[in-house]
């Protein structure tokens, strides 16, 4: 007996002495944790409204130039105006890259920001299983011990009773650090989600500040040719835009390339685009942009498999059943090559990926005549992209209707106004300029 009275006070004793430390070990880590994350938040949060405000500056500058040049472009051809014009694609440009450069920037700091913060989350799970285990093993150690060996031990019956509720108290605390535990694992996983997230945008905006880069190049080369052949006098390069305006004849005659079909002389795809304009009320020259751009993507991204570059099954179920009623061999089909700013898997000239053909297919019909309508064909890919430009805004006729359009067309709404897909917009909007001079030309003859 007097065995049993001195182990049974000796092992309540031990049990709780070594269970309250660690009880307070655990809020420690708890807390030590909570003022971690919370001192990441507020740097990422800093950085983050440091970021915003560079990105608000360049783009107000950046809005300026598309002033400039959307004033300019009013204005009668002249060497001064075409030069202005130029040199405010040229300085919208290089903001552009300049903004999106940071942005990249401020993607490399906050990646390295998060893998600091999943390492550090890391290790306080780790810390906190341990300290729980122990003091699991610990409060198994009292529930071994009955309340019938310490009647018999002698001790007092209400000391027993207090530490057995400190005990209890411990035992809740469990509970709610397993929460804690359970809730720190999912932000993690979430962090780490975002990690990836964040590592992809970064690969897209450097591929499309590539393309921004191209673009500039081209646009500089212009305008040293321009300057070159004119050597700054007026009349010079009058003579010259004189020299070099096509008549109708030969603007009918040229080739306008399609993506996924042959090239089509531009009286045909005029035609086309005046018969989608006609039912869509979208401008025949805006069409025709988009087309362009669609083409001009293409070079730049290549031709795909539907095997590899469609999303699963989203798109390649229609895609089948798309194939199976115009009676033609998937595998030989051209469908567009996954690029940097979603799936690939876009057919023909106007680029719509299956799942979203199949909702246009019954008014792509309706208006051309073709059923099935095949994306291939480039009447019912015009009718198709007048549809679709028109679901979007653009035929409300204003420009900033047509380019928001335009925008989501590529992107969807939900990314329409991110500013790593202006391109796009500001592009079919050139082309539509390009287009609409030609048209005007056409109907004057």
């Amino acid at each position: 007996m007097k065995f049993l009275k001195q182990n049974s006070k000796r092992l309540r004793l031990a049990v709780y002495r070594k269970a309250k430390p660690l009880g307070i070990v655990i809020g420690f880590f708890l807390l030590v944790g909570s003022a971690f994350a919370q001192d990441v938040a507020n740097i990422v949060t800093n950085r983050r409204a440091e970021l915003e405000n560079q990105l608000a500056t360049l783009q107000k500058e950046i809005e300026a130039q598309q002033q400039i040049l959307k004033n300019k472009q009013r204005e009668s051809v002249s060497l001064e105006r075409d030069i202005a014009i130029l040199n405010a694609k040229i300085d919208a440009a290089k903001l552009s890259i300049r903004a999106r450069a940071l942005v990249i920037e401020n993607l490399n700091q906050e990646i390295g920001d998060k893998e600091k913060t999943i390492v550090g989350l890391s290790a306080k799970i780790n810390r906190e299983l341990a300290s729980l285990a122990d003091l699991l093993r610990k409060t198994r150690e009292l529930d071994n011990f009955s309340i019938a060996e310490f009647v018999l031990s002698g001790n007092d019956l209400s000391a027993f009773f207090e530490d057995l509720d400190n005990f209890q108290t411990i035992k809740a605390s469990l509970a709610k650090s397993f929460e804690e535990l359970r809730s720190t694992k999912s932000v993690t996983e979430e962090e780490k989600s975002s990690l990836e997230d964040k590592a992809k945008e970064e690969t897209d905006l450097k591929k499309i500040q590539e393309l921004e880069k191209k673009k500039i190049e081209k646009q500089e080369a212009e305008k040293k040719d321009i300057l070159k052949i004119s050597r700054g006098v007026e009349t010079v390069y009058q003579k010259i835009i004189k020299d070099k305006e096509k008549n109708a004849a030969q603007i009918r005659a040229e080739l306008f390339a399609l993506r996924g079909s042959a090239a089509i002389p531009f009286e045909k795809a005029y035609e086309y685009a005046i018969q989608a304009s006609q039912k869509t009320g979208v401008r025949a020259a805006v069409i025709l942009g988009i087309i362009a751009e669609e083409s001009n993507l293409g070079e730049n991204v290549g031709t795909g498999n539907w095997k590899v570059d469609m999303k699963a099954p989203r798109d390649t179920v229609p895609f089948l059943a798309i194939t199976a009623r115009l009676g033609l061999n998937p595998d030989l089909m051209p469908v567009s090559k996954k690029p940097w700013y979603g799936y690939g898997g876009a057919m023909g000239p106007a680029q719509f990926i299956p799942s979203t053909w199949i909702l246009y297919e019954d008014r792509i019909a309706a208006a051309t005549g073709h059923n099935p309508p095949n994306p291939w064909e480039p009447e019912d890919a015009f009718m198709a992209t007048g549809l679709l430009m028109a679901d979007n805004g653009a035929d409300k006729k204003t420009y900033a209707a047509e380019r928001l359009a335009a925008l989501r067309y590529l992107a969807g709404w939900a990314n329409a106004n991110k500013s790593a897909y202006a391109f796009y917009g500001d592009d079919v909007m050139e082309l539509a300029a390009k287009y609409q001079q030609q048209i005007d030309i056409i109907k004057a003859n």
